[in-house]
C-alpha cells in the first residue's frame, strides 16, 4: 500500500499547508531507529515541549507524504471511478437480460477496499500476533501454579517462568501499540477520502440533488456519516478477532475443564442472538436518530444564517421551540437506546460470570470426582477474563457495523445523485456568437415544468446586452441556463470562452479583500489598481483598519451591501474572462455609485468594453446604452432588438422609459433616510464626534476560534454533573462500588474454594462443600447483575439529563447573544457547538466517566488484592505508582493541548464546507472548482495533522505504561516464586491473574482520565456562550449611518448617549422582545426559511388563510402563489432558492403587511424588483400603512420624495431633517441630490 502511495504521490506533488519553514516540522518516524518505532521515543520531544509550554499548530509534526489528504485523496477518487465503471458495466450485462433490472448504487465499500486493503491486511497481521500473544501468558502462569504446588527441587525454572511471562506480556505491549497506530491512522485516512469525495461531488450536484440534500444534511454527512466509517474502520478486525478469540479461549478450556466448557459455549450461543436482536433494534433507532439530527442541523443553518430576520421579528421563542421539538424526539431515542445498553451491560459484564458458572457446575455433574484445583480454577479465570474482551467488543462492532450500514446507503445515496450534465451546454463552440441559444428550454428538474420556454438568442462578441422583465419573468434564469445551472429540455446552447458572474446575491469568502478580488489569480499590480478605481473601491480602503489585506467575515458581515456587491464586480473584472454574466449588481449600490459603476467598468468606455456583458437590470434608463435588449415575459422572450427598433415597436417600453427617466437618472453621495414626524428623534441618536462610523469598524474583525489552555477547571466538570443531577451521580457511584466489590469478592470465594479443596479427606464433606460454595458463587454473580442493570439504568437517566440541560442552555443562550457575535464568529463554530460537542455530551462523556470510575475501583481493588496475598509487593508498587503519575502529568499536558488543537481544527472544514455551498454556482461559473478542492484539503490536512499527533501521544502513553504494568506482572511472579512454600498456590493464582489485568486498568485508567479532561472541553465550549455579555455593544459600520440608525430603533446597536423616544417612552426601559414586538421592517436581504410558503409568512400561526390570501393579493404575489400546485403549502427550499429573489423580497413584504405594527422600516425593501412592481408596491404600502410611521431608507429618489420630512445622514451625523419642500427651498444637500437626480420641485414634494 505504501509503494502505491509513493507512486501517485510522485505524479501529485505533495503540498504542505502554508506557513513558515518553522512550522513545518516533518514527522521523524522515518528516520527513527527500530526501537524508537516501535516504543515512539522519537514522539518524546513534543511530550516534553507540551509538558513546558501549551503546545500551538507550529509545534506539531507534520505528517508522512502517503498519509496526508494531498496523497490520499487523489488515490480514493481513482478507485471510487473505476467503482462507477464496473457498476455501469454490471446495469448493462443486467439490463441485457431484464428488461427491468434493479438498479444498484456503486459500491463505496468496494472502492475503500480497493484503495486501502494492503495497509488492512497490515493491520490485521499485526491483531493476529497479539491475539496469539495474548493467550500465552494464562499457559505460563498455568505453569508457575503447578510449579508453586510441586516445588521441585531445581528452582531456577520458577524464575524462568517468571522472565517468560515479562517477555510475553512487553512483545504483546508493543505488537499490539502497533496495531493500534495502523488501525487508528488507517481509519482517519478512510475518512479523510469520504470527506474529500463528498465535497468534491457538493461542488457538481445538480438542483434536484440539491433540494434533496439540504446543506445540513450534506454536513451532517461530513461530520457523522464519515465519522461512523471511521469508527466501523477501527473496529473492523474485531468482526474476526472476536470470534478468534472466543474459539482459542473455548479449546483451551476444553483442555482444562474438557466436555463441561460447552455448557459455556451453550450459554455464549444463547446470548449473541439475543445481542443481536438488540443490535437490530438499535439500529432502527439510530436511523430515526440521524433523521433528526439532519433536521436539526438544517433548521439550526437556517436560523443561524437569518439571525437578524429572527431578531427584529422577535420569532427566537418560536424557533426555539421547533429546535426544543426535535431535540426531544432525539432525547426519546437516546432514552431508548440507554434502556436497550442495560440489557448489553448487563450480558457485558455477567457473560464470563455466566459461562464459568455454567462450565463449573457441569464439570461436576460430568464427574462427581472432579475437584477444582488452583491451576484450573486461575487458568479458567484467566481464559474466562480474556473472554470477557472479545465478548465486551462484539456488541461494540455489531453497532458499529449497523450504524455504518446505515451511513454507507446515506453515502451512496448522495455520491450516486445526479451531477449537472456539462453536454447542456457547448463550451467548445468556434463560431461567430459568444453564446447562442437555439430553440432551448430549459427546467430546474428534469421533469419539472419549463423555466424558460423556446429561446431563440444570438449574442455577438464583445456586446452589451441588457435582460429587463417583471419579476419572476425569467431573467436571472437566462444567465443560469448560459452557466449550465439549469436542466436544458431541448434546443441547444452554445457558448464561446470563459465566463465570470456577478450573482444577484454577492457572495464573499472569510479571508483578506484582496484574496476576495483576486479569487486565486496572480497579483498584477496595475491592473489591480485599475479594477479597484473602477468599481470605486479606493475610498473604502482608505477607511478599511487594513486597506485590502483586511480580513472580511463570514458571508461579508462587517462591509455594507453596496460594498459586497462591488468585491463581487471587481473580482469578476479582475479574472479577465470573455463573457460577464452580471446579474442586477447596480440595484444594491446608490445611483452615483451605479452610475460610475457603468460608465467606468460595464459601459462602452468601460474596462470591460471588448468583452460580452450580459446585464439583467431592472434600471430602464441604461437601456439606450446597450446593444441589444432582451424583454422576458413569463419565461419567454417577449421582445429582442436594440433600443431604437424596441422603442419603434413597443408602446409600452416608451411609456416605462418616459416615466422612469425622470426619476432614475440620479446619484446619492450620501444615503437618504425619511423619517415621520410622529418618531421623535433627539441629536444624540447617534454619537456626535468627528469620526466617521467606519472608524469605529475598525475594530471589527473575524474572531478565530479560541483555544485553551491549562488543564480544564473543576468548575466545568462539576457543571456536569450538576446537570447530570447529585441524586443520580450519587446512586450511580454506589452502584459500581458495589459491582467491583461483589466481582473481587467471586475471585476470592474461588481461591477459597480451590485452597480448601486440598484439605478435605472425604468425599461426603467436600460434596457438602462444592455444593455450598457453587450456589454461594451463582449468589455473587446474580448480586453482580443486579449492580450493573441498576448502574446502566441510573447513568441512562443521569446522562439524559444532562445531555436535555445543557442543550436547551446552550440553544437558548446563543439566541440570547447580541447580533455582533454573529457577524463576527463563523457560523461553523457555533454548528460545531451542536453537533461535535453535543454528541461528545451525549454519547461520549458519561462513558469516560463511567469507565474511569470502574478502572479506578478496579486498580484500587486489584493492588489491595495482591498486597494482602504478596504484601511485599507494595514495595514494587510504590516506584511504579510514581512513575505512572510522572508519565501521565507529562502526557496530559501535551495531550489536553493537541487534543483542543484538533478541536479548534473541525471548525474550518465545516466553514469552508458552508462558504462553498452558498457560492457553488459562482465557483462554478468561473471553473475553480479545483481551486476549493484543493483548499478542501487544505482545511483538512490541518485536522489530520493534529489527529495523527494525538494518536501518536495516546501510543507513547500506552507503552510507557503498559511496561510499567509489565513490572508489576514479574515482580508479582516473582515475589510468588521467591516465597516458596510460605504461599498456597491458590494465592499465586489468585495474585497473578489480578496482575495480568492490572496491566490494561492502569492503561485505562490514565487514558480515561485524560479522555474526561479532554472531553470537558466540550462542555467547556457548549458553556462558554453563558458567560458572553448578553447586552449589544456599539460598533460603527460602514456608509452613512442608515443602518446604524435602524438597528438603533430595534436595539440591535444600544446607543452611547442620548435617548431614543417613541410615543413618550424611551426604549431602553422597555423588554427587547415587547419593542420588537411592536415595530415592523422590511429588510434589504429578503430571508426564507426552508418550509412552506405559509409558515414563511406566518411562522407563529396567528393569522388565518383568508388573511394570507389579502396580504398575497396587496404584494401582488397572489396570481403567482395561486399557479402553484400546493398554493400556500408549496415548499419554499433552503434559503428560498426556488423562487427569485424580487419573488423573496416581495414575500418579506407580505410578512410585514400581516403585522400592521405603527412603526414600518423599509430597508432597501424594493431594490431587486422592477420599477413598474416597485411603484404597485409602494402605493399598497401608502394605502396599507396610512396610519402608520414608514421609515424608508431607500437608494432611488423617487421612494422618498413624497414623504413627510426627509433626514439626510452624512458619516453617523444628521445633516439635514425638513420637510421635502423645505429643504428645496434652503438648496442644501438634499436639493443637490434632487438636481443631479433630474426630479424638479414639481414631481410630488410634500410641503
Amino acid at each position: 500500500m505504501f509503494s502505491i502511495l509513493r507512486r501517485w504521490g510522485a505524479s501529485s506533488s505533495y503540498q504542505r499547508v502554508p506557513g513558515g519553514p518553522e512550522a513545518q516540522k516533518c514527522s521523524p518516524e522515518k528516520s527513527a531507529s527500530f526501537f524508537s518505532k516501535m516504543t515512539y521515543s522519537w514522539f518524546s520531544r513534543i511530550i516534553i515541549l507540551g509538558y513546558k509550554k501549551p503546545l500551538e499548530r507550529e509545534d506539531l509534526f507534520e505528517l508522512n507524504e502517503s498519509d496526508s489528504s494531498y496523497v490520499i485523496c487523489p488515490v480514493f477518487e481513482k478507485q471510487w471511478r473505476k467503482e462507477v465503471l464496473r457498476n455501469q458495466e454490471r446495469q448493462k450485462v443486467k439490463a441485457s437480460f431484464h428488461k427491468e433490472a434493479h438498479t444498484r448504487k456503486p459500491s463505496l465499500l468496494c472502492a475503500l477496499w480497493n484503495t486501502f486493503k494492503f495497509v488492512l491486511i497490515q493491520v490485521a497481521l499485526f491483531k493476529v500476533l497479539a491475539d496469539i500473544l495474548s493467550f500465552t501468558s494464562p499457559l505460563i502462569m498455568k505453569q508457575m501454579i503447578i510449579f508453586c504446588e510441586h516445588r521441585p527441587d531445581f528452582g531456577w525454572s520458577g524464575y524462568g517462568y517468571a522472565l517468560a511471562l515479562f517477555v510475553v506480556v512487553f512483545l504483546q505491549t508493543l505488537i499490539l501499540q502497533q496495531y493500534q497506530r495502523f488501525n487508528i491512522l488507517t481509519s482517519a485516512k478512510i475518512k479523510t477520502a469520504v470527506i474529500g469525495l463528498i465535497y468534491k461531488k457538493a461542488l457538481f450536484l445538480s438542483n434536484v440533488s440539491r433540494k434533496k440534500f439540504s446543506t445540513g444534511e450534506i454536513i451532517n454527512l461530513m461530520s457523522a456519516d464519515a465519522q461512523q466509517l471511521m469508527d466501523l474502520t477501527a473496529n473492523l478486525n474485531l468482526l474476526w478477532s472476536a470470534p478468534f478469540q472466543i474459539l482459542v479461549a473455548v479449546s483451551l478450556l476444553w483442555q482444562e475443564l474438557g466436555p463441561a466448557v460447552l455448557a459455556g459455549v451453550a450459554v455464549l450461543v444463547f446470548v449473541i442472538p439475543i445481542n443481536a436482536l438488540v443490535a437490530t433494534r438499535v439500529k432502527k433507532l439510530k436511523k430515526s436518530q440521524t433523521k433528526n439530527k439532519d433536521k436539526q442541523i438544517k433548521l439550526l443553518n437556517e436560523i443561524l444564517h437569518g439571525i437578524k430576520i429572527l431578531k427584529l421579528y422577535a420569532w427566537e421563542p418560536s424557533y426555539k421551540k421547533k429546535i426544543i421539538e426535535i431535540r426531544e424526539q432525539e432525547l426519546e431515542i437516546q432514552k431508548s437506546a440507554g434502556y436497550l445498553a442495560v440489557f448489553s451491560m448487563l450480558t457485558l459484564t455477567c457473560i464470563p460470570f455466566l459461562v464459568s458458572l455454567a462450565t463449573f457446575g457441569i464439570y461436576f455433574l460430568l464427574d462427581e470426582g472432579n475437584v477444582l484445583t488452583a491451576t484450573k480454577v486461575f487458568t479458567s479465570i484467566s481464559l474466562f477474563n480474556i473472554l470477557r474482551l472479545p465478548l465486551f467488543d462484539l456488541p461494540t462492532v455489531i453497532s458499529a457495523v449497523v450504524q455504518a450500514r446505515i451511513s454507507l446507503g446515506r453515502l451512496e445515496d448522495f455520491l450516486s445523485s445526479e451531477e449537472l450534465l456539462p453536454q447542456n451546454i457547448e463550451t467548445n463552440y468556434t463560431g461567430d456568437h459568444a453564446i447562442a441559444f437555439t430553440n432551448a428550454s430549459f427546467a430546474w428538474d428534469k421533469t419539472g415544468i419549463p423555466v424558460l420556454k423556446d429561446l431563440n438568442i444570438k449574442i455577438p462578441e464583445g456586446a452589451l446586452v441588457a435582460v429587463v422583465g417583471q419579476v419572476g419573468s425569467g431573467k436571472s434564469s437566462v444567465l443560469s441556463a448560459i452557466l449550465g445551472e439549469m436542466e436544458k429540455l431541448t434546443g441547444v446552447v452554445q457558448r464561446k470562452g470563459s465566463v465570470a458572474y456577478v450573482s444577484q446575491q454577492a457572495w464573499i469568502q472569510n479571508c483578506i479583500l484582496q484574496e476576495n478580488i483576486l479569487f486565486g489569480s496572480i497579483m498584477q499590480k496595475q491592473f489591480y489598481e485599475r479594477v479597484l478605481e473602477a468599481c470605486a473601491l479606493l475610498p473604502d480602503l482608505e477607511q478599511l483598519p487594513n486597506g485590502d489585506q483586511t480580513e472580511i467575515g463570514e458571508r461579508g458581515v462587517n462591509i455594507s451591501g453596496g460594498q459586497k456587491h462591488r468585491v463581487s464586480l471587481a473580482r469578476a473584472v479582475y479574472s479577465r474572462a470573455d463573457i460577464y454574466l452580471l446579474d442586477d449588481p447596480l440595484s444594491a449600490v446608490d445611483v452615483h455609485v451605479g452610475k460610475q459603476l457603468f460608465e467606468k467598468v460595464i459601459g462602452s468606455s468601460g474596462i470591460l468594453k471588448n468583452k460580452t456583458r450580459i446585464l439583467v437590470t431592472h434600471n430602464l434608463t441604461l437601456l439606450p446604452q446597450m446593444d441589444l435588449i432582451i424583454v422576458m415575459g413569463s419565461g419567454r422572450v417577449a421582445q429582442m432588438g436594440t433600443y431604437q427598433e424596441l422603442l419603434s415597436k413597443t408602446k409600452n417600453l416608451a411609456n416605462l422609459l418616459q416615466v422612469f427617466s425622470e426619476q432614475e437618472k440620479a446619484h446619492a453621495l450620501e444615503q437618504v433616510s425619511v423619517i415621520n414626524s410622529r418618531t421623535i428623534l433627539k441629536d444624540q441618536i447617534l454619537e456626535q464626534n468627528d469620526r466617521p462610523s467606519l472608524d469605529q469598524g475598525k475594530q471589527f474583525s473575524m474572531k478565530k476560534e479560541k483555544i485553551p489552555i491549562g488543564g480544564v477547571k473543576f468548575s466545568i466538570i462539576l457543571k456536569y454533573l450538576r446537570a447530570f443531577g447529585w441524586l443520580w451521580v450519587w446512586l450511580s457511584m454506589a452502584t459500581y462500588l458495589g459491582q467491583n466489590l461483589v466481582g473481587i469478592g467471586q475471585n476470592l470465594w474461588l481461591s477459597a474454594w480451590a485452597k480448601e479443596a486440598k484439605h478435605v479427606s472425604e468425599f461426603t464433606e467436600w460434596k457438602q462443600i462444592r455444593s455450598n460454595n457453587l450456589n454461594i458463587y451463582g449468589l455473587l454473580g446474580l448480586m453482580q447483575g443486579l449492580f450493573v442493570c441498576s448502574g446502566a439504568y441510573v447513568l441512562t437517566r443521569g446522562s439524559l439529563a444532562a445531555s436535555r440541560t445543557l442543550h436547551a442552555q446552550l440553544l437558548d443562550n446563543v439566541l440570547h447573544l447580541p447580533l455582533q457575535f454573529f457577524e463576527t464568529n463563523p457560523i461553523g463554530q457555533i454548528i460545531n457547538r451542536f453537533t461535535k460537542d453535543m454528541f461528545i455530551i451525549d454519547m461520549r462523556f458519561h462513558y469516560y466517566l463511567r469507565t474511569w470510575v470502574n478502572c479506578t475501583l478496579d486498580v484500587i481493588g486489584t493492588v489491595l488484592v495482591i498486597v494482602g496475598a504478596l504484601p511485599l509487593f507494595i514495595l514494587g508498587v510504590i516506584p511504579l505508582v510514581f512513575l505512572y503519575f510522572t508519565i501521565q502529568r507529562y502526557y496530559v499536558a501535551s495531550s489536553r493541548q493537541i487534543r483542543r488543537l484538533a478541536g479548534a481544527s473541525r471548525s474550518p472544514i465545516i466553514s469552508h464546507f458552508s462558504e462553498t455551498l452558498l457560492g457553488v454556482s459562482t465557483i462554478r461559473a468561473f471553473a475553480h472548482e479545483q481551486r476549493f478542492i484543493q483548499q478542501n484539503k487544505e482545511v483538512v490536512n490541518e485536522n489530520l495533522v493534529c489527529f495523527y499527533n494525538n494518536v501518536i501521544s495516546n501510543r507513547w502513553l500506552s507503552v510507557r505504561l503498559e511496561f510499567l504494568g509489565n513490572l508489576m506482572v514479574f515482580f508479582a511472579a516473582l515475589l510468588a516464586v521467591l516465597a516458596g512454600d510460605s504461599i498456597d498456590s491458590a494465592i499465586v493464582g489468585l495474585s497473578i491473574s489480578y496482575a495480568l489485568n492490572i496491566t490494561q486498568s492502569l492503561n485505562f485508567w490514565v487514558r480515561k482520565a485524560c479522555e474526561i479532561e479532554t472531553n470537558a472541553v466540550s462542555i467547556e465550549r457548549v458553556c462558554e456562550y453563558e458567560n458572553m455579555d448578553k447586552e449589544i455593544g456599539i460598533v460603527g459600520r460602514t456608509g452613512a449611518g442608515k443602518s446604524t440608525l435602524s438597528n438603533c430603533l430595534f436595539r440591535i446597536l444600544e446607543r452611547s448617549g442620548g435617548k431614543i423616544i417613541i410615543d413618550g417612552i424611551d426604549i431602553s426601559t422597555i423588554g427587547l422582545h415587547d419593542l420588537r414586538g411592536k415595530l415592523n421592517v422590511i429588510p434589504q436581504d429578503p430571508v426564507l426559511f426552508s418550509g412552506t410558503l405559509q409558515m414563511n409568512l406566518d411562522p407563529l400561526d396567528k393569522y388565518s388563510d383568508s388573511e394570507l390570501w389579502e396580504v398575497l393579493e396587496l404584494c401582488h404575489l397572489k396570481e403567482f402563489v395561486q399557479s402553484l400546485p400546493r398554493k400556500l403549502l408549496h415548499e419554499i427550499s433552503e434559503g428560498g432558492e426556488n423562487l427569485s429573489v424580487g419573488q423573496r423580497q416581495l414575500i418579506c413584504l407580505a410578512r410585514a403587511l400581516l403585522r400592521k405594527t405603527k412603526i414600518l422600516v423599509l430597508d432597501e425593501a424594493t431594490a431587486s424588483i422592477d420599477f413598474e412592481t416597485d411603484n404597485l408596491v409602494q402605493t399598497t404600502i401608502r394605502k396599507e400603512f396610512s396610519d402608520c410611521t414608514i421609515l424608508t431608507i431607500a437608494h432611488r429618489l423617487h421612494s422618498v420624495i413624497d414623504s413627510d420630512r426627509v433626514l439626510v445622514l452624512d458619516s453617523g451625523r444628521i445633516i439635514e431633517f425638513e420637510t421635502p419642500r423645505n429643504l428645496i427651498c434652503q438648496k442644501g444637500l438634499f436639493f443637490a441630490m434632487l438636481t443631479e437626480a433630474g426630479i424638479t420641485q414639481d414631481s410630488g414634494t410634500k410641503k
